[in-house]
């Protein structure tokens, strides 16, 4: 039974029912009272989530893997250990290959494990101690996959007798479950260890921790080209070599079959120059999603350059905060302009143009009715997407209180409700039932769209925040799946009034592009989450930026002046522009700015008299040419317009700004104007841009460590580290 700690309140700490109930061992009658004592109690109730989590995790590591038939000095070993009589019975043995350490990775304590077995012992394992002579499991933890090289680790594996020799020889054959293990670590096998038939190929160089993913008759193609023979991505691979024995050439031609031939991004075609004369306006949507940027530092933790489609300057630029003037009047974001010499060509001018969104106080921010849509597919599984994304979404309950509700729905084969809307001063609930999400199944993306969005219409609030959060890895492949059907489905619920953010997790199968499509159209934002001080960033310090929108569908067209202006193109946003007409169209979707949201943009302009000339366009008959910079219109070299709506409004406000060049050199701008400069170059160096002109890696890193002083948060130098980064593997 619990006893009482000095403040007078139960310590469950040494019950084993709280464990055998966390476990599901208990019932009846009994677990109804166990139920009525914790009533109420949050740190009992949160010993239970976290019990359970435990469990459900080391189920799932063990999910496929038998029990080891443990020799009668094994179990004395374990006796001896617990410093208890045990008999075999006593224990489940799966429990004890979990306590052994057998199928897990890192640290793990299996104190709550035993104790809720009713053997009353506490001990915590590391990776290598285990108890006896216990084998090693057949997929060791990631730490002794990274130290322990393909070729001993496989002669290890066979003799334990997971893995037979030539199987003529009479070796044992690798069975089905564990080859799929092997694979989560990277062994597409070598001799007498065959890759079951159906499941992609994977191969890993410990040595450098590259994942290469071989799917379908393209990558059968290359894999051939250099050396390999194989079936057409429904079989295994015919012929198996030892990574070890690669060449170096070979294991570069693999590393570009890797993940990303099986993530989405769309096509980026540059922005080209235009001539102001014959096209004086440039109209686009904001876009204050971030997601390449985190994208990008990923890649580069792996030692790999990110392909070109993947880096939207836009999304670096906005990456990082600027200190711009707080809005002071009616509208509900302020306008901040500059200009002067371009860094990467003296000759021409960098205009930047930043809004800067009214921060919303925590007392004032409005209650929400908020509808968690998580992916729980078998493409979930792995560390870095549902135990991250679970983690992620407790950080934002916990800066959630009383004004809010929460319902979870989740989606794989089928869809289902998980936690009906829950108040937040029910914390303790939410976090449970997140704790008890596991990962398996297809993924039916398009039916858990639906019921999450049916579910934050019966729940709709008005005058408050009504949206739903998507996290996933975007592989949508049941039910409605294909963009075009997922965006129209997503337009249509965002006229309800409710809202669409897009959390992106993992790699190797990132639809990037799919998931920028759907906050998009969503009136939302997409944010890719790499780790836990990203979703803290996302969810907690910029929490009101990413829930609560306070304009929707800004628009802005900057108009050149001819007379100052030759030639001007528009850094990024290549999938948000707009035809001029669309800019005085309130039915044309735009983008959304949240309480505190930051917008940047930059524009490369060619003043008149400067010699420039635009490929492929002859000199205009009829056209009179511009005259050198005059009186007209007292030097302004452009004008910039906005256009957005109130949350819930549907007629937009119209404001606007202009801009004189009074000849500043980069020198002598602003340090937020020379730090999206330095981040807007690096993105146009790692794109290979027509357009870097001088940039290159050395300059970004110099132009940044210039404007890097005032640095909250420490973005600022990070980012000069993936700079130094991307010089090295450039130097490869």
């Amino acid at each position: 039974m619990s006893t009482r700690d000095e403040t007078g309140m139960h310590d469950w700490s040494d019950d084993p029912r709280l464990t055998a109930y966390a476990l599901g061992e208990l019932g009846g009658e009994e677990a109804r009272e166990l139920e009525a004592q914790i009533s109420g109690d949050e740190a009992a109730q949160a010993l239970v989530a976290e019990l359970r989590t435990l469990g459900e995790a080391l189920e799932q590591g063990l999910a496929g893997e038998s029990a080891p038939a443990l020799k009668p000095e094994q179990w004395h070993a374990i006796e001896e250990r617990l410093g208890a009589p045990t008999a075999p019975s006593a224990i489940n043995r799966k429990s004890v290959a979990a306590a052994a350490g057998i199928g897990w990775r890192g640290w793990f304590a299996v104190a709550a494990t035993v104790v809720g077995l009713g053997v009353g012992a506490t001990f915590v394992l590391r990776p290598g101690e285990r108890f006896g002579s216990l084998p090693a499991p057949a997929h060791e933890s990631e730490e002794l996959a990274r130290q322990t090289d393909s070729r001993a680790y496989l002669e290890r594996l066979r003799g334990l007798g997971y893995i037979g020799a030539d199987p003529g020889e009479g070796g044992k054959p690798t069975p089905a479950e564990l080859g799929v293990q092997l694979q989560s670590l990277g062994y597409a096998g070598g001799p007498g260890t065959p890759v079951p038939s159906g499941i992609a190929a994977r191969s890993h160089r410990m040595a450098r921790g590259k994942w290469t993913r071989v799917e379908g008759e393209r990558d059968q193609e290359a894999l051939r080209a250099i050396g390999y023979s194989g079936g057409d991505g429904e079989e295994p691979l015919m012929e198996q070599v030892f990574f070890d024995d690669l060449s170096e050439k070979t294991l570069q031609d693999l590393e570009q079959l890797g993940e990303g031939n099986r993530e989405g991004y769309d096509p980026i075609v540059e922005n080209p120059f235009r001539a102001a004369g014959r096209d004086p306006l440039s109209t686009f949507s904001v876009d204050v999603d971030t997601a390449a940027y985190s994208n990008l530092r990923r890649f580069l933790g792996e030692d790999r350059l990110p392909p070109a489609d993947a880096v939207r300057i836009e999304e670096l630029v906005n990456y990082f905060p600027y200190t711009y003037p707080a809005p002071t009047g009616e509208h509900p974001f302020s306008v901040d302009l500059e200009v002067g010499s371009c860094p990467w060509k003296q000759e021409h001018r960098l205009v930047r143009i930043g809004l800067q969104g009214r921060e919303t106080l925590p007392e004032e921010r409005r209650s929400s009715n908020l509808v968690f849509l998580l992916d729980v597919s078998g493409s979930m599984n792995s560390d870095d997407k549902l135990p991250l994304l679970k983690r992620a979404l407790q950080m934002l309950v916990q800066e959630l209180d009383e004004r809010d509700r929460i319902a979870i729905v989740v989606y794989a084969g089928s869809s289902g409700l998980v936690l009906p809307p829950t108040s937040c001063d029910r914390s303790v609930d939410v976090h449970m039932a997140l704790e008890r999400l596991k990962a398996g199944g297809s993924t039916n993306g398009g039916a858990g769209i639906e019921l999450a969005y049916e579910v934050a219409a019966r729940n709709y609030i008005d005058g408050g925040i009504n949206r739903v959060i998507l996290a996933t890895d975007g592989d949508f492949n049941v039910g409605v799946s294909d963009d075009g059907s997922l965006v129209r489905l997503i337009e249509e619920k965002a006229k309800t009034g409710v809202f669409l953010s897009v959390l992106g997790f993992g790699r190797g199968n990132l639809q990037d592009a799919k998931m920028e499509k759907l906050a998009d159209k969503g009136n939302g934002n997409y944010a890719y989450i790499d780790s836990v001080l990203e979703a803290k960033k996302v969810l907690v310090e910029q929490m009101g930026a990413t829930l609560e929108t306070i304009a929707k569908d800004v628009k802005i067209q900057v108009e050149f002046n001819p007379r100052e202006v030759q030639a001007w193109r528009l850094i990024g946003y290549e999938n948000r522009l707009l035809a001029a007409q669309d800019f005085n169209d309130d039915t044309k979707d735009a983008g959304e700015i949240g309480a505190g949201h930051r917008v940047t943009a930059l524009y490369e302009v060619v003043p008149v008299g400067v010699p420039f000339e635009l490929p492929g366009v002859d000199p205009l008959k009829y056209q009179a040419p511009a005259s050198a910079t005059g009186e007209a219109f007292g030097g302004e070299l452009l004008t910039v317009k906005f256009r957005y709506k109130r949350p819930e409004g549907e007629r937009s406000t119209l404001l606007s700004e202009t801009l004189v060049d009074e000849g500043a050199d980069f020198q002598e701008l602003s340090a937020d104007t020379r730090w999206a400069a330095s981040v807007a170059a690096f993105g146009m160096v790692l794109r290979g841009s027509a357009h870097v002109g001088e940039a290159g890696l050395p300059e970004v890193s110099r132009w940044a460590l210039e404007s890097a002083a005032d640095d909250p948060g420490g973005y600022r130098a990070q980012f000069i580290g993936l700079v130094a980064k991307a010089r090295e593997l450039r130097g490869r």
